[in-house]
């Protein structure tokens, strides 16, 4: 059993940047793969970016350049840069361990003037 827990989201202006992290219960090494996925209302939730024990990435198209996904030990974090109102939603942190999914509670992430 994993458990996620993130932190970091709140309100912030267009161009501005947030760092989300989500720590998780065991050790990171021992996870296949580690992401974040975002759904904002009335949408589907949709991978941002990912990171695997391998140290391999891959981000979705909306968000290359702008965001960073990196981890150290047991956190995962989402750098985020140059936000933009579109990048609102509740961002989820999620792993993937032994075929199995686990996901957080969830983090708000407002880009608004």
């Amino acid at each position: 059993q994993v458990q996620l827990v993130e932190s970091g989201g709140g309100l912030v202006q267009p161009g501005g940047s947030l760092r989300l992290s989500c720590v998780a219960s065991v050790s990171i090494f021992s996870i296949d793969a580690m992401g974040w996925y975002r759904q904002a209302p009335g949408k589907q939730r949709d991978m941002v970016a990912r990171i695997t024990s391998g140290g391999s990435t891959n981000y979705a198209d909306s968000v290359k350049g702008r965001f960073t996904v990196s981890r150290d030990k047991n956190t995962v974090y989402l750098q985020m840069n140059s936000l933009k109102p579109e990048d609102t939603a509740v961002y989820y942190c999620n792993a993937v361990a032994a075929f199995k999914n686990y996901w957080g509670q969830g983090t708000q992430v407002t880009v608004s003037s």
